[in-house]
Order: C-alpha cells, then sequence, then structure tokens
C-alpha cells in the first residue's frame, strides 16, 4: 500500500483487493490497514493481555467503525466456519481460509455486498462441520481486503459488525447459508455505582496484568480508559484474552453488556492468577539460572587449576558427563541427592582408585535406570481383544481379566498394576500368555526364570560393600526393559527353594505387594524405585509349595488342560504353522488332516498341554524336510497308512481300558501337577485276623482315608449284605499299582470305599465308570479340587460315567459343553448312594 494511505481511516465504500507485491514492484512487506486513533497503542494491549507479540487483532476507535441498523445487513448471509477463535465486534483481524467450502463462501460475500456471517466450530478436529457442529451464535463480519497465496489458499482481512444469531440454515452445498437475526447492542443508561465499579475493577485487572508482564501501561490504559461503553470495553478486553473457545462463546452469546463485562472481569481474575504464578516462575528460573552461572564459573576455575597442576584430561569431561546425566534422568529429589553425593565422592578420588570403580558403576546404574521413562498403555479394549484371541485360543477367564484391567486402567490412569498368578500344568500355555499380554498392552515384556534360586540377593541385590555387587534381578529387568512399567514374568514361582543364603520367596513379599512396591530397595541401589507400575505375572504348575503369605499377595487364575477338540484346534491354528516355518517348508508343502491331528492327540500323548503334540508334529516336519532336501517334490501328505511309518507304533491305545473287572477294582481319578489321571484301587480278602495291609506307596492321608473306608463298611455292612463279623477271619489288602510312584491327596475315598464292598460282596464294578471324592465316617461325600483335570483324564481314558460329590457341582460350569456331552456326570452326597451306581447291573 502506498505511504498515503498507511494511516488512514478504514472506510468500508473503499475496499480493495490487495494488491501483490510484484504488481506494486516493492519488497515482500504484507501491511494491513489500521484504525486512525489508537491503533499504536493496541498491540502493545494485546500483547500484554495475551502474553503473545505480534497478535494481528486490531479494534477501530468507533467514530470510523460502521454502525449499521438491523436493516442494512442481509437477512441470508454465506457462512464461514473458524477454528480456535470466537470473533468480537469491532474486532479486525486476518484469517487463513483453505477449506474448499470456505474459499465458495468468501467468493460469494466477494461478488455482493462482502457481508458474512462468521461461526465457530464446536468440533476444532472436524474437517467438513454441519449445521449442527457450529455454535448458532456468531458475528456478521465485512471483508476488507483479499489476498490468494501460492497454494490457494486465501488471506482476508475481517472486520467484525454485529452479533448475530442464526434462525435456520438454508443451505449446506456448495456451502453454508443462513438466514440471520441481528442482535443489536442495548442502550445504555447513566452508569450505577456498582457498573461504575465493574468497568473500573476491568481496568484495574487489564492494568495489573500489564504490570506483573513487565510492560508499560500508560498509553494502553489510556486507550482503556478513553473507552466509556461496558459492551465495548467487554469486547475489547475478550478479544485479546487468552480463553477456551467454549468460554469466548459464552461472552460473546451473552446480550447484556454488564453481564458480558461480569464474564470477562471472572476471566481477567483467573489470568491475573496465572500471571502472578508466571512471574513467581519466571523469579526462580532466575534465581536457580544465577546459582547455575556461578557454580559453572567455579566449576571452570577448579578446572583451570587442574590443567596447571597436570591433573586435568578425559576425568574432568566423564565428570561433566555424569553430572548432566543425573540431571537429565528424572530422579526424584532424595534419589538424585545421594546420586550427587556420590558424585561428588568421585570427584575427590583417584581415578585409579578400587572405591572409584565402584563409585562408577554405581552412578552408571543410576542414570541408566528409567526413573520416569515410561511405555504408553495400548487402551483399545477391542484391539487388545483381538490380539489376545490372535495368540490364545480359548483361555476366556484370563482374557477376560486382562480386558477389565485394561478397561479399569482407561478408566483410571492412576491404578497400580495388578499380580497375576497363572497356576495350570506344563504346556498349556502360561509363558507365552504372558508375551501376549504385553504385546495387547503395548509395552516391554521380560521373564524371569525364579526355578531353583536359593538366594535372596538374587531379588534384593547385593551390598556394594561386596566385590562384583549387582542389583537384583528385578532392578536389572527394568533396566534392560528400559521403561518403569514393563510386563515381567516371574516363571516357575512354585519351585523357589532357600538356605543359608536367605529366602528368596520372603524377599518377594515386597515386590509383589501393590501396598509397598512404591517404594521398593534393592541393596545395592540403595535408594527407592517405584515398582508399582510395573505388571507382574507369575506362573505355577502347583500352589502348595508356595508359602501362604505370598500367595495372598498374588490374584490366582487357574488354566486347566484341553480337551482332544481344543488340543486339535490349537494344533491346526499354531503348531503346525510353526513347526512348518522352523523345519523350512512351506505351507502348502505338507498337509494334514484335522481326523489325522486328533489321532496323533490321542495315541501319542498323555498330557493336560501339548508340548508332546508339538513334539510329534515337529517329527512329522522333519520327516518331509528330509524328503525335501533328498530332493523329492511336494506337497507331502500325512495320510493314516504312513502315519505309524513316521510316528512309530502307538504309544497308548484305547484297548488299555478292560472291557470287564474283576471284583475288588475300581477306577479312581487324580490330580497331578500335570494333569488328570486314572488311579486303580485294588482290594482283595484272605482268611486272616482283621488285619489291613495298605501297599503302594500311599502318604498319610490316603492310609486315613482307607481306614475310614473301612469303618464305614463295619457300620454299614448288613445294608450291603456283609457278615458284621468279616473282620474276625478276613485280612484286607488294599493296594494301589505303580508303586515305585508316591501317592497321596485327600479325594481316594470314595474309589476306596467303593473297590472294599465289591471286594466283599464279590460284585464286579462298571469298567467305564470313574469316581472321585472323600468321604466322613459320618457317611458323607466331601468335595475335592481339580474336577475339571479330572473329567478330562475320564474322557481321554474312555470312561462313560464319573461320579463326583455333589458339592463340586458348582466346579461343572468349568467343563465345556462338548465335553459334557461325552461322558455322563453323577453326584453323590451320600456313601450309600456310591453303591447303586458303581456295581455292575
Amino acid at each position: 500500500m502506498s505511504k498515503k494511505k498507511k494511516n488512514s481511516p478504514i472506510k468500508p465504500a473503499r475496499i480493495r483487493r490487495i494488491k501483490s507485491d510484484k504488481q506494486q514492484n516493492k519488497k515482500p512487506v504484507r501491511r494491513f490497514g489500521k484504525p486512525k486513533r489508537g491503533s499504536e497503542e493496541l498491540p502493545d494491549l494485546i500483547e500484554a493481555l495475551t502474553g503473545s507479540p505480534g497478535s494481528t487483532t486490531l479494534f477501530g476507535d468507533g467514530d470510523d467503525m460502521p454502525n449499521p441498523s438491523p436493516a442494512d445487513l442481509p437477512q441470508v448471509l454465506p457462512v464461514l466456519a473458524v477454528r480456535d477463535i470466537v470473533v468480537f465486534n469491532y474486532m479486525i483481524l486476518p484469517l487463513f481460509v483453505g477449506r474448499e467450502k470456505s474459499v465458495q463462501a468468501v467468493d460469494s460475500a466477494l461478488a455482493g455486498d462482502r457481508y458474512i456471517l462468521i461461526l465457530t466450530q464446536k468440533d476444532e478436529t472436524v474437517e467438513d462441520p454441519e449445521a449442527d457442529e457450529l455454535y448458532m451464535t456468531g458475528t456478521v463480519g465485512m471483508i476488507m481486503r483479499m489476498l490468494k497465496m501460492p497454494d490457494g489458499r486465501l488471506k482476508v482481512l475481517v472486520q467484525g459488525l454485529a452479533r448475530a444469531k442464526v434462525k435456520r440454515f438454508k443451505t449446506s452445498d456448495p456451502f453454508h447459508m443462513a438466514e440471520i437475526e441481528t442482535l443489536m447492542e442495548p442502550e445504555t443508561g447513566p452508569l450505577t455505582p456498582e457498573q461504575e465499579a465493574l468497568i473500573r475493577s476491568s481496568r484495574e485487572q487489564s492494568e495489573r496484568i500489564l504490570t506483573l508482564r513487565g510492560i508499560s501501561s500508560q498509553d494502553i490504559m489510556s486507550v482503556l480508559n478513553n473507552v466509556s461503553e461496558p459492551g465495548r470495553l467487554a469486547d475489547l478486553i475478550a478479544s485479546n484474552l487468552r480463553m477456551k473457545v467454549e468460554a469466548a462463546q459464552k461472552i460473546l452469546e451473552c446480550h447484556e453488556p454488564m453481564k458480558r463485562l461480569e464474564l470477562v472481569n471472572g476471566q481477567l481474575l483467573k489470568e491475573v492468577e496465572v500471571a502472578s504464578m508466571q512471574n513467581k516462575i519466571q523469579t526462580m528460573a532466575k534465581e536457580g539460572m544465577d546459582k547455575a552461572q556461578r557454580d559453572f564459573y567455579l566449576r571452570e576455575q577448579m578446572k583451570a587449576i587442574k590443567r596447571e597442576m597436570g591433573e586435568d584430561g578425559d576425568e574432568s569431561e566423564d565428570m561433566d558427563e555424569i553430572h548432566k546425566a543425573i540431571k537429565k534422568s528424572g530422579m526424584p529429589k532424595d534419589v538424585m541427592k545421594e546420586a550427587f553425593k556420590q558424585l561428588h565422592r568421585l570427584e575427590t578420588m583417584h581415578a585409579e582408585s578400587s572405591e572409584a570403580t565402584v563409585i562408577r558403576t554405581y552412578l552408571d546404574w543410576m542414570t541408566e535406570l528409567p526413573w520416569k521413562k515410561h511405555s504408553r498403555d495400548r487402551l483399545d479394549i477391542k484391539k487388545a481383544e483381538t490380539i489376545l484371541n490372535e495368540d490364545h485360543y480359548d483361555l476366556e477367564k484370563v482374557k477376560e481379566r486382562i480386558l477389565e484391567y485394561l478397561s479399569v486402567r482407561k478408566l483410571n490412569p492412576k491404578m497400580k498394576g495388578p499380580i497375576l498368578c497363572f497356576v495350570g500344568p506344563p504346556g498349556v500355555g502360561k509363558t507365552s500368555l504372558g508375551r501376549s499380554i504385553a504385546r495387547s498392552l503395548g509395552r516391554k515384556f521380560h521373564r524371569m526364570s525364579l526355578g531353583g534360586m536359593r538366594d535372596e540377593a538374587e531379588i534384593r541385590g547385593h551390598r556394594r560393600t561386596y566385590i562384583g555387587a549387582m542389583p537384583g534381578r528385578i532392578i536389572q529387568a527394568i533396566k534392560q526393559c528400559g521403561t518403569r512399567n514393563p510386563v515381567i514374568m516371574l516363571d516357575e514361582i512354585d519351585k523357589l527353594g532357600s538356605d543359608f543364603r536367605g529366602d528368596p520367596s520372603s524377599a518377594l513379599l515386597e515386590v509383589l505387594d501393590p501396598e509397598q512396591n512404591y517404594s521398593f530397595t534393592d541393596h545395592y541401589l540403595n535408594v527407592a524405585f517405584d515398582l508399582s507400575k510395573v505388571m507382574f505375572i507369575c506362573t505355577a504348575n502347583m500352589l502348595d509349595s508356595i508359602p501362604n503369605a505370598l500367595l495372598d499377595r498374588m490374584e490366582v487364575i487357574r488354566i486347566p488342560g484341553y480337551t482332544e477338540q481344543e488340543k486339535t484346534v490349537i494344533t491346526r491354528r499354531y503348531i503346525i504353522p510353526r513347526q512348518i516355518e522352523e523345519n523350512g517348508l512351506n505351507n502348502n508343502e505338507m498337509t494334514i488332516s484335522d481326523k489325522l491331528v486328533a489321532k496323533v492327540i490321542r495315541e501319542y500323548t498323555r498330557e493336560a498341554g501339548l508340548r508332546n503334540v508339538e513334539r510329534e508334529i515337529g517329527t512329522l516336519c522333519r520327516k518331509m524336510a528330509r524328503k525335501k532336501a533328498e530332493g523329492d517334490k511336494g506337497p507331502f501328505k500325512v495320510t493314516s497308512k504312513n502315519l505309524y511309518e513316521l510316528l512309530g507304533p502307538p504309544l497308548f491305545l484305547d484297548d488299555e481300558k478292560e472291557t470287564t473287572l474283576p471284583p475288588g477294582i475300581a477306577v479312581g481319578l487324580a490330580w497331578t501337577p500335570v494333569g488328570g489321571e486314572i488311579l486303580l484301587i485294588e482290594v482283595t480278602t484272605m482268611p486272616g485276623k482283621g488285619k489291613l495291609i495298605l501297599t503302594g506307596k500311599l502318604g498319610d492321608v490316603m492310609k486315613e482315608s482307607a481306614q475310614a473306608a473301612l469303618s464305614i463298611a463295619r457300620t454299614h455292612a448288613k445294608e450291603f449284605g456283609i457278615d458284621p463279623s468279616f473282620t474276625d477271619n478276613m485280612d484286607i489288602h488294599i493296594h494301589v499299582p505303580a508303586g515305585a510312584t508316591p501317592k497321596d491327596g485327600p479325594s481316594a475315598g470314595v474309589t476306596l470305599f467303593t473297590a472294599l464292598i465289591s471286594a466283599l460282596t464279590d460284585t464286579p464294578v462298571c469298567p467305564d465308570l470313574a469316581m472321585t471324592g472323600e468321604i466322613s465316617l459320618r457317611g458323607r461325600v466331601l468335595p475335592v479340587g481339580g474336577v475339571k483335570e479330572k473329567i478330562l483324564a475320564a474322557v481321554s481314558r474312555g470312561m462313560k460315567k464319573v461320579l463326583i460329590p455333589s458339592q463340586n457341582k458348582k466346579d461343572l460350569a468349568e467343563i465345556p459343553e462338548e465335553l459334557r456331552k461325552r461322558i455322563t456326570i453323577k453326584t453323590i452326597e451320600k456313601v450309600d448312594e456310591i453303591w447303586p451306581l458303581a456295581k455292575v447291573k
């Protein structure tokens, strides 16, 4: 623009497009017209109220501003949607317009009388807002200047003229057109003392902000003092305050000038508090900077002295590096204090001394630990569920618990990490489930094997007084992961040992207690480290060997064995593709049907998990890999004819189950750490004097169950047609085969009683019937554990019926529907119900 027009007032009638810098033959200087009076002071006012110099929001002085009546403004206007800003009356500001609808709305306004309705979006992230996504109250503005940018956007200079309310939107394509109602500023009469006080308060708060920001306020306050209308003063201050869009929109929608000024005054009070705090922070920062400069000066002097003494070198640079590393590590204040204390000791030592090496190693550990760094949790519940389902089949309880944790973590980010314990036989996927959980959470994973650990220092670390001291494995795991919230799996926690070096299970009490581990102290570090954000997952085959105090701190989730159908699905989905890849084959080079997979599971494995299944599938893949290596061309198919050639004769045959049982033999069900098992109990009688002989390496509990079964048999002898005096001339021998294997547990009473009655009545027991349960002398059948594992064992051995205690009926909910269809489950409450169900009809 020419120099003559630089300070000319803005006249709507004389608006024209800005010529480009190239057309004016000038250097590129972008400048917009300014109001005649007060324009020099306003930028300083804007900088004072917003804290950001160079703001482009300007105001006219009132005399040169158009003041249209409702009849002067069109009733239907194009709509310009803006983000992050609310335009007020008398406000002059540049806007960048890039969206297609907005560009067309501006073009439409320029083609007409240049009036446009400016509405603020409710959600700034919406790229193409609909009518219901815009506030209904906005400002009618006039486009004073327009400049096209090289990238196709428009830069327009807009002047706010009047508030307006949308009656309805007439069109939305190609841009929004709205029918409006212009909201004129109501006339204000003489000011009351209360209103005058409010105006003065607003001016005083503005002046206070200027003072706190260190800006000369004389000229700016003269501008504010010249504005006597409450509405005009409110708009002037509001347009230059840092406010959220919602707060600014609330002020814009307020029609009464005094109420609007009250809202602005409230925002000014908040800004005064923020400015006061900013000033305080800057003062503190300046004091800290002065101290830092002093320390730097003294440190440089120390370096100069050491150089003169010939002691300077890489050592001082190392100290500086350690000092910077401590500052950047994010340590808590008390930890940082200890680190600087050790650094000061290191600086006074000779570099070659042994103690200096110890301190240097200690400081390296302190600075490399992730005191503040953490992984951001993946809180997308659906995506986490998809990952869990991709990695594991079934295990619904475990997946549900992890998704519950994620849901609570999403609602309460400050929650502590859970302590989970997966208990189940080998090969059911406990360890791999931990990796899957870490992947679903988006966290780092670390597995720590505790099997055979006997030294407490493995958990808590060694004290630095020992040669070769190191932190415990918990701190080492945190350092390796690089975050303070990894998933740490404590594998085989039931196999911890203890000796004269301490008890690791006792050291884990603090690690696995959410109320204590926020200040876990490693002996090596000797400072507290927060473990409350770590997700600990323990695994165990059985709970008997875990101390009660440690078990009480964990949430136990049992993972029982799989059914044959579940094993078939898991083998097809996970094991076969993995073994094909590991043995160098392609996916289409080896085929095996589901029927043959089930045959492999049934005839070559007897386990709750899938480890032996994977070995057998691996054997098949190796056989095919050899054929490929010898030059044969695939695909290689496993058939019922070549299966036995590849794997050898079956290890387990279905005909092992006897079709008939002689009297005195009953089939029991036992639980072992590797799953359920079939247990035969044999009873025979012989002439004697009532002696009870027990063999088969039975434990004390099973011996007592045998004594109880004999006592109940003598008590109810007449009911079963037995001579009550049978013990006078008869010895009874109870034997449990596989005598080299120790056997014990409170679940053999029902089987012992059934075998004893069978021998005494010389009546056989149904060969396809298995049973479990404990008995009392009163004849009650007591509940037992491991029901699912026992029923799995019964089905795998071809049993058709199972007897379980009535109080275990609740455990049937865990039995898959497919499994319950293959076996008949009967519940018993008293011993007199057993024999009618057990004997051969």
